[in-house]
């Protein structure tokens, strides 16, 4: 690989001096800040005569601090030195006519500023490049959300109960996603734009819930139309999720999207910080059309493959090649899903906290101890799992499948590693029910069927499809989409199903060093009824 930008002028000579903005980012904190390296690799990314052409300009707008902006003007200040041959010139030029960022607080706008020209103000005597205002092209405005009847912000779906705040408050309404002609900021076109946007924000939902607003920042973008783009943000729209549906969608079908780079730990880019499901940065191209290079990082190195981020017929981007080579020939006679027998969330009705006051639900109180001729019910309580009864007459909100057998499988685990168990699936008998903290598979008419389904669940096969859209902990119904149903009549083993769908011995190698250690536990290999768990 050549030597990059980064390693010919930047590192070499920085080595013995910690660079602050490394620093910053290495620090633990609830912000993502991008280090200096990482920045460094995503302009790598682009055509380097961008830096030799005293034209260009480069937008970041989420500036933090200030980092993509400076790096930006290293490579500025080496590449046009000569066509301006006088470095204060060519300062001037650079830092006046070139780089412009919209930071995202007003704290970091003065962090940027103070990163870029030497001064929190650019208009003040310590300025390496004097500006008639205090902002110099680092811009911040105070944006408030715009309220819909609903109380959430029209723009990014904030709550107004906890983000309609005071003066002296920051509200977090970044100002290039909180309008609908970004391009009036600036009121100019920009070659580039570069950044690493804010990833979240609370939308006032149960359990601090928070609204992915990375997405708006890339659709922004767009907007501007720029020749290219590259960000950094988190690698959870790859399998859709909360708000991230149409975003996928365009984005998997967007042949502008020219180079990714994966990250399955996000820590390779940012240290000790866990994003779950990872994280990567790409470079998006006006006027280029073709097969995205994929780099794929993770414990094994780094691969590489060239291919469209979607096949015809998938709806989401399959990180691995070879799951595409498995999934294509698990489904090339069109199986059946096994989805089909997994149910919704509350597969009886019952919330996760109904243990805690079935009366909040309408419902009659419950019982500690078995009852004679009841029904048994799984959950949780104090994190805890435990089992609960009723009688059979109890108002049930649904019936559905209680005399049959089942397996319930907690609907959140792990950490979305390929590979990785369900925590303790349960093999459910006739009269034993869950709550929402677990979904239902099946039914089954016969222990023997449910038990080979249990089987099935462990396989490392099983387990590796499930991985094709399973990226953080949670396990919906539609993880199990590319996961092919099975005749129940038989117990299943990773040999047959191997055999069955005529793997190749690198495609059985993928599944087995795929696997992590997190192991499938279901009470020692031995079924017990639900009501000796309690």
């Amino acid at each position: 690989m050549a030597e990059s930008f980064f390693d010919r002028v930047y590192k070499n000579k920085t080595q013995h001096t910690p660079d602050v903005l490394s620093c910053l980012a290495n620090l633990s904190n609830d912000e993502v800040f991008t280090p200096p390296e990482v920045v460094n690799q995503m302009l790598d990314l682009l055509p380097q005569e961008l830096f030799q052409d005293p034209n260009t300009t480069f937008l970041d707008p989420a500036c933090k601090t200030g980092v993509f902006l400076r790096e930006i003007a290293k490579r500025l200040l080496v590449g046009l030195e000569d066509k301006i041959p006088d470095l204060q010139e060519r300062i001037d030029h650079i830092f006046h006519k070139q780089l412009y960022g919209i930071a995202i607080t007003e704290l970091t706008s003065l962090l940027s500023r103070r990163s870029l020209y030497c001064s929190k103000y650019p208009n003040g005597p310590y300025s390496i490049t004097h500006f008639d205002s205090s902002e110099g092209n680092v811009r911040y405005r105070r944006i408030n959300h715009t309220w819909d009847k609903n109380g959430k912000c029209v723009f990014c779906g904030a709550s107004k109960e906890q983000w309609d705040r005071g003066e002296n408050l920051e509200t977090y309404a970044y100002e290039i996603i909180h309008t609908n002609t970004p391009e009036e900021i600036f009121n100019m076109k920009f070659d580039v734009i570069i950044s690493n946007p804010p990833y979240q924000l609370s939308d006032g939902g149960a359990q601090a819930s928070a609204k992915p607003i990375y997405q708006l920042f890339v659709e922004s973008a767009k907007k501007l139309s720029p020749k290219y783009m590259t960000m950094i943000i988190p690698a959870r729209w790859m399998t859709g999720g909360k708000g991230l549906d149409n975003f996928r969608n365009e984005t998997i079908h967007d042949r502008h999207f020219t180079v990714l780079h994966d990250f399955a730990n996000s820590q390779d880019c940012f240290t000790g910080v866990d994003i779950k499901g990872g994280v990567c940065y790409f470079l998006w191209e006006k006027n280029t059309e073709k097969q995205c290079d994929i780099y794929r990082h993770d414990s094994n190195g780094i691969s590489f493959s060239q291919r469209y981020l979607v096949e015809d017929g998938d709806d989401i981007y399959i990180r691995y090649p070879e799951l595409v080579s498995i999934k294509n020939k698990v489904w090339r006679n069109k199986a059946v899903s096994f989805e089909t027998i997994v149910s919704t969330r509350k597969p009886y009705g019952l919330a996760s906290d109904f243990f805690a006051n079935p009366q909040k639900f309408g419902l009659p109180p419950i019982y500690d101890n078995p009852i004679e001729n009841g029904y048994s019910i799984l959950g949780l309580l104090s994190l805890k799992r435990v089992v609960k009864y009723i009688p059979k007459d109890y108002p049930l909100p649904k019936k559905t499948n209680i005399d049959k057998y089942k397996l319930f499988i907690t609907n959140s685990y792990g950490c979305g590693e390929i590979g990785e168990g369900s925590a303790m699936p349960v093999l459910a008998t006739p009269g034993e029910l869950c709550t929402e903290t677990f979904l239902e598979i099946g039914a089954f008419d016969t222990y023997d069927e449910a038990n080979n389904a249990m089987s099935y669940l462990k396989t490392k096969f099983f387990r590796c499809l499930v991985g094709i859209r399973k990226q953080t902990q949670h396990a919906t119904k539609q993880v199990y989409h590319y996961v092919p149903m099975q005749d129940f009549s038989k117990e299943w083993t990773d040999d047959a199903l191997y055999k069955k769908y005529d793997l190749t011995n690198e495609e059985i190698s993928f599944i087995e060093s795929m696997i992590v250690h997190t192991e499938v536990t279901t009470n020692g290999g031995k079924y017990q009824p639900i009501r000796n768990l309690a």
